[in-house]
């Protein structure tokens, strides 16, 4: 009777294995025997027709195949668009870190540093950045300045690379938006009554970055920072040079603003218009959105 009883059992196994591995056997490889021209033409199309996900799969099935060679290369180069456009940016620039790292002399390298300059420069703010006009200028400034970096190496290494002047002007938007950040945090210094640190956190914005629109407000925000301080010299001298530098400033004619009472996301911290950004009211693009 024991016997018969595990006679059963182990009968029943066989038949749930048997059933187990029909199941799998059903679930088949297409790539199984493609070589890595095929792989790679079947990546790309995908890619073309923007099918990222399958693209990537290809890409990263190829180089796990045939690690060597120009298809492997490719597929680095490809996956690391594909990646970008499905917004993620940290598994992009670690393939263009690969890739640059792998083939520093390859003759699309400079597309690399390219792409890696885009994946951190991201001006997709969301829903609710814009809806309080947030720009760059009020974020983490680290992928900005990273971006920066980035560029600046492909301006730098390969100055004739068709990627180059679009680098050149990302960069200036870049350059602009970190000295407005810096003023932004004078600014909340200064709010708070921080008045030393607000006027440290000015000096090193005009320092770090001068001919930027935003050192006009920098002035201001220093300015104003040696007056709360009483360092009635400093303060003196930083009103000369805002009048030199901006004499239309209309700081000079004493007319602060607050923020209109409907924007009721924002502050009530005191700030002021420039004199650019008052003859351009009306205008729907903001200074930095130069292209």
């Amino acid at each position: 009777m024991y016997r018969r009883a595990l006679s059963l059992t182990f009968a029943a196994l066989l038949a749930v294995a048997g059933a187990g591995c029909s199941l799998f056997s059903e679930v088949k490889d297409e790539t199984a025997g493609w070589n890595a021209e095929k792989m790679y033409r079947k990546g790309h199309e995908s890619l073309v027709e923007g099918d990222y996900n399958r693209a990537i799969k290809m890409f990263e099935t190829l180089e796990g195949r045939y690690p060597y060679g120009r298809h492997a290369q490719q597929a680095i180069i490809e996956g690391a668009y594909a990646q970008y456009k499905t917004g993620e940016p940290a598994l992009a620039i670690a393939a263009a870190d690969r890739f640059i790292k792998l083939h520093p002399d390859h003759p699309t390298v400079d597309y690399m540093y390219y792409l890696k300059g885009l994946a951190n420069f991201n001006e997709d703010l969301g829903f609710l950045g814009i809806i309080a006009e947030q720009d760059l200028s009020e974020r983490d400034p680290k992928s900005a300045r990273e971006s920066y970096v980035t560029f600046r190496e492909l301006v730098t290494k390969f100055p004739e690379s068709r990627y180059a002047r679009d680098a050149h002007v990302r960069m200036a938007y870049l350059v602009n938006a970190l000295a407005a950040h810096e003023v932004h945090a004078a600014w909340y210094y200064f709010n708070r009554a921080a008045y030393l640190a607000a006027a440290n956190r000015a000096q090193y914005a005009l320092v770090t970055y001068p001919h930027t629109p935003a050192n006009e407000e920098g002035l201001v925000v220093l300015l104003l920072s040696y007056e709360a301080l009483k360092l009635d010299t400093l303060r003196d001298d930083t009103r000369r040079v805002l009048a030199a530098n901006f004499p239309n400033n209309p700081y000079l004619a004493g007319k602060l603003e607050k923020p209109s009472w409907w924007k009721f996301w924002a502050s009530n911290d005191t700030r002021y218009v420039t004199a650019a950004a008052a003859s351009a009211k009306g205008e729907d693009k903001p200074w930095w959105k130069f292209w």
